[in-house]
């Protein structure tokens, strides 16, 4: 099992915007192809304009498959497409994370 760990840094004051976005546009898309949701995170101490998300596969195999049939959908290109248009990233920084063998996720 792996999660992947994503962070975008917005533009300042701008983070509801992209929020908004994501789950209008981005959410239902994610939900069909990648299953495994971990949860989504804002910053409450620190740099407060990140956005953190995190999904669940079984290895990096799984996460590949999964991710190219989401970017054949036409209406996951819209999003992204939306995503660009709107300047609303600064950054994107993505991890994926192994458990240790006493994690509790594994």
């Amino acid at each position: 099992m792996i999660i992947d760990h994503r962070t975008y840094t917005t533009k300042p004051v701008h983070t509801g915007d992209f929020l908004e976005l994501w789950e209008r546009m981005a959410l239902p898309y994610q939900m069909k192809y990648l299953e495994g949701f971990v949860g989504m995170f804002t910053c409450d101490v620190g740099d407060l304009s990140q956005v953190v998300h995190m999904w669940r596969y079984e290895d990096q195999g799984d996460r590949e498959r999964r991710r190219t049939a989401m970017y054949e959908d036409p209406g996951w290109l819209e999003y992204v497409k939306a995503l660009k248009e709107s300047e609303l990233i600064v950054k994107m920084e993505t991890k994926i994370l192994k458990p240790v063998p006493f994690s509790p996720l594994r």
